[in-house]
């Protein structure tokens, strides 16, 4: 079928009345639409949209075929195609116009093609139609709102009573863990009361056998009754026994304060007299110890009397230059106040030296110390081995002296020790104790207190109560000390070291006080540059051990001359010994000597220092007593 026709007619009624395209302008646009004409509706109404849109559809279906209707009295040819295409997509609500005029379409009769005015009167009823069908809509649209806000207000009262519900539910919900709760300790107090029950069954028939008990002890109470009566007796027999028991213990008191009395002044005098044995026997004391060859024996030219324990004998024998002689013999003799053999154990030297040891507890300031040349066995002599046998002077000065001190403790004396260490090497103090970083070492200088006392500054002083926190100082000073390999000595000592333990003692009941210095001193080995074969460092070690030596042999020599000036501040060793050798202080030396042949030089000068040592007459030594 042909719409050229229809087309047509469309133009002339747009031209015709203006008026008349004014006013279905409105329809024509709401019929543009291919949504549903409902739906600004739908937009007021808010959330309920499903339900508006069933309340739509019956009203939705009409309006659709009426749009094809109304396409065709549209204005615009643009407009009509796209109408018309829209409509067709959507399936054909639109109905296809006729070419016959004589049908009907719809259930109307359709107007001629010139009836044009027919075709705008038909065309506003069906506008009043539609603008009445709108006003309906409007107001079921209004109603549908109002329904639509009661069914929101009730919604909201719905939702208030949900929420009290749901706080009611959880209410109820914490009840019920409540009443879980209770009804868990209903159920522990039953399974309590059942076994308090079975307790208490229990408890009944312990209480039969208590009863039974009770009674047999009433009978043995009987029985106590009387035995008690019997022993009151002997109770009072008994008191009259401790009363003269304890008059008999006030006089074994009063007997033992004196004994302690007595105890004291045997102690006290047992002092004076040991003072008087060590004066007799010189407050410079020098024993002499030969060390034994590596194969054992003794050598030749070292000759020991077996009568005679302080002599020795040094034998040498010198060719004739010409040979028309025979060899000649020469002899040294020295005499000491003890002398060593290579036999001699460590215990035995320690022996004649314990009493000089013991001194040190009574107040005097005692110092020991070894001289001789480079692997003669002076460090042996004062530290020794590890095992107790082979331990040498100091280690067993120290034990001597804390079990003295735990004697002297049941007598009513306390003492208190201060340990320190420190070595001179090349000219220069070093703190043996010292456990920090050696580049923070600080300088040590020798100082003189007001009451004349040699203290060190910067020195570390480590307060001790027993033997093995002073053993473990002097590993720990023998890890730090200067040690060297030379050709005489594979561990030659290459500085002084000087071990001192500052004693001090109280006695509260005798109100008396004491102090004193126990100084074990290892002296570096004299050694000549052709045989230890010294260089670099070695060399200058060697130079400042033979100059500290030199200078403490002027110091002995000044002491024995009896010189008005002593050069004590020649060398450090000799300042630092200065109260040793010339002050109140009781000094032996050990001189050791090597026993080889090629030290021969060697050992005759250090028994000649040796001897003038032994020459040397100082001050009585006096107890630092208060």
């Amino acid at each position: 079928m042909s719409r050229l026709p229809v087309m047509s007619s469309k133009r002339v009624l747009a031209c015709s009345s203006s008026e008349n395209a004014q006013d279905l302008a409105p329809a024509q646009k709401r019929l543009r639409k291919d949504a549903d004409p409902v739906k600004p509706a739908a937009t007021v109404i808010g959330t309920k949209r499903p339900a508006l849109a069933a309340t739509r559809a019956p009203i939705s279906r009409p309006l659709r075929a009426a749009g094809a209707a109304t396409v065709a009295a549209a204005p615009s040819r643009g407009v009509i195609k796209q109408s018309v295409a829209s409509a067709a997509a959507k399936g054909g609500n639109m109905k296809q116009p006729v070419a016959s005029t004589g049908t009907k379409t719809g259930g109307t009769q359709k107007r001629n093609p010139w009836d044009l005015k027919g075709k705008v009167s038909d065309m506003e009823d069906k506008v009043r139609n539609y603008q009445t069908k709108v006003k309906t809509l409007n107001q079921e649209n209004e109603v549908l709102q109002d329904s639509v806000s009661q069914s929101q207000r009730k919604m909201v009262q719905v939702e208030k009573e949900l929420q009290m519900q749901r706080s009611q539910i959880g209410e109820y919900e914490r009840k019920l863990q409540v009443l879980a709760g209770v009804q868990d300790e209903l159920e522990k107090v039953l399974s309590d009361k059942n076994v308090l029950q079975k307790e208490l069954t229990n408890l009944e028939g312990k209480y039969k056998v208590m009863e039974t008990l009770r009674d047999s002890q009433e009978t043995e109470l009987q029985t106590l009754k009387m035995k008690l009566s019997v022993q009151e007796s002997t109770l009072a027999r008994v008191q009259a026994n401790l009363r003269d028991s304890e008059e008999e213990v006030r006089s074994l008191k009063e007997t033992v304060a004196q004994q302690k009395d007595e105890i004291y002044a045997g102690e006290m005098e047992r002092r004076r007299l040991h003072n008087t044995i060590q004066e007799l026997k010189g407050n410079i004391r020098v024993f002499c110890r030969v060390r034994p060859l590596v194969g054992g024996g003794l050598p030749k030219h070292i000759q020991l009397a077996t009568s005679d324990n302080k002599a020795i004998t040094l034998a040498k024998t010198e060719e004739s230059h010409t040979g028309k002689t025979a060899d000649t013999h020469k002899n040294y003799n020295f005499s000491f106040d003890r002398v060593f053999g290579p036999r001699a154990s460590q215990q035995e030297v320690f022996e004649e030296i314990s009493l000089l040891v013991q001194s040190a507890l009574d107040g005097y300031n005692v110092c020991c110390f070894a001289y001789g040349q480079t692997g003669s066995g002076k460090t042996y002599t004062m530290e020794g081995d590890e095992f107790d046998e082979t331990r040498g002077v100091i280690p067993r000065a120290v034990q001597q002296i804390f079990k003295a001190a735990g004697k002297l403790g049941e007598q009513g004396w306390e003492f208190t020790f201060t340990a320190s260490f420190v070595e001179i090497y090349n000219e220069t103090l070093r703190d043996l104790l010292y456990t920090g970083k050696s580049s923070k070492r600080p300088e040590h200088e020798i100082r003189k207190t007001a009451s004349n006392e040699v203290t060190i500054t910067n020195l570390t002083y480590e307060r001790v109560t027993n033997e093995d926190q002073v053993l473990g100082l002097i590993a720990l000073a023998n890890q730090n000390r200067s040690t060297a390999q030379t050709a005489q000595n594979d561990r030659s000592s290459r500085s002084h070291s000087v071990f001192q333990l500052d004693i001090e003692g109280v006695n509260a009941g005798r109100d008396v006080k004491c102090k004193s210095t126990l100084c074990l001193v290892d002296l570096a080995g004299s050694e000549r540059m052709v045989k230890s074969q010294s260089q670099g460092d070695r060399f200058k070690e060697m130079t400042a051990i033979n100059g500290s030596l030199s200078n403490l042999g002027i110091v002995i020599a000044a002491l024995a001359n009896k010189e008005s000036y002593v050069p004590y501040r020649n060398s450090k060793l000799t300042y630092l010994l200065q109260g040793c050798l010339g002050g109140n202080s009781k000094t032996l030396m050990f001189v050791n000597i090597a026993p080889e042949p090629d030290s021969f030089g060697e050992t005759l000068n250090s028994l000649r220092f040796a001897s003038k040592v032994n020459d040397c007459v100082i001050g009585t030594a006096t107890a630092n007593k208060k």
